[in-house]
């Protein structure tokens, strides 16, 4: 059965079998989550990274930890937010479905997520939200998912959107 957390912190100090990463589409450091996520892990990451090449809008590839605490760094790019009729809602729910498809494959129980493309990206976090809290308990296979907010502002939100 599933279970959701919500919690208010750092995403890169999660003990879950996977912490997802919201990642660009070269898959290399920057800011917010995606620069933590790469300080945490160490230099080994960014040598991964690089073998694998980029990574498409909407989906996500999978390393090791590293040095974090979690078995596996999961690597999602999701959407630059452009006002919503570019089809931003559909490649949000897509890039936490393939982050789910990926913790199954590789046969983990629990997962650690940021709000994916609610930094840098502009997606709107009161519109982003509900997308990522209703794609987790349509498609999650998995035992635990943990939503990290990085303040109270977006904790409230997911908060209030898990119920």
């Amino acid at each position: 059965m599933l279970k959701i957390e919500v919690i208010e912190g750092d995403i890169t100090t999660q003990t879950t079998d996977a912490v997802v990463n919201a990642a660009n589409a070269d898959l290399m450091g920057g800011t917010g989550v995606n620069g933590a996520i790469h300080r945490a892990a160490g230099p080994e990451l960014t040598n991964a990274l690089r073998d694998i090449g980029g990574c498409h809008t909407g989906d996500a590839v999978i390393t090791s930890g590293f040095e974090m605490q979690c078995r596996y760094i999961i690597h999602a790019v999701g959407p630059i937010w452009h006002g919503g009729g570019l089809g931003e809602e559909a490649l949000l729910a897509r890039c936490y479905r393939t982050c789910l498809d990926l913790a199954v494959k590789h046969e983990l129980s629990s997962i650690s997520f940021p709000s994916i493309s609610t930094g840098v990206y502009g997606y709107p976090p009161h519109l982003a939200v509900p997308v990522a809290v209703n794609t987790i308990r349509e498609h999650s296979r998995i035992r635990l998912v943990r939503f990290v907010a990085f303040d109270n502002r977006m904790y409230e939100l997911f908060l209030n959107e898990v119920g």
